[in-house]
C-alpha cells in the first residue's frame, strides 16, 4: 500500500514523525480516514480516536482531546490537544 509523511505533534512535542498508510480520526463531520493521495484539505479534529497505521503495519491509537489536521500534497500535519497512545 502507498505510504505518505505524517507529522503528529501535540503541546508535549513531536509524538509521531513518519511514513504512514493511514491516518483515521474524527474529523468536523464525522470519522475520516486519510489515505496516500487524499485531496488536500484542512478539518478540526473532535474528540475521540486517532489511529495511525504505519508503513510496516504498526497500528498506533489512542484517544485524543481534539485538534487540527491539514492534508497537503506532500505531507499531513495533525496538531492535536493530547495524544493518549
Amino acid at each position: 500500500m502507498s505510504t505518505y509523511r505524517l507529522k503528529i505533534s501535540t503541546p508535549d512535542g513531536l509524538r509521531f514523525d513518519g511514513e504512514a498508510e493511514r491516518l483515521v480520526v474524527r474529523g468536523a463531520l464525522g470519522d475520516l480516514a486519510v489515505l496516500a493521495g487524499h485531496v488536500p484539505m484542512m478539518t478540526t479534529i473532535r474528540p475521540g480516536e486517532c489511529r495511525v497505521v504505519t508503513e510496516d503495519g504498526k497500528v498506533l491509537s489512542g484517544k485524543t482531546g481534539g485538534g487540527i489536521l491539514t492534508v497537503g500534497q506532500e505531507k499531513v500535519i495533525a496538531l492535536l490537544n493530547d495524544w493518549e497512545v
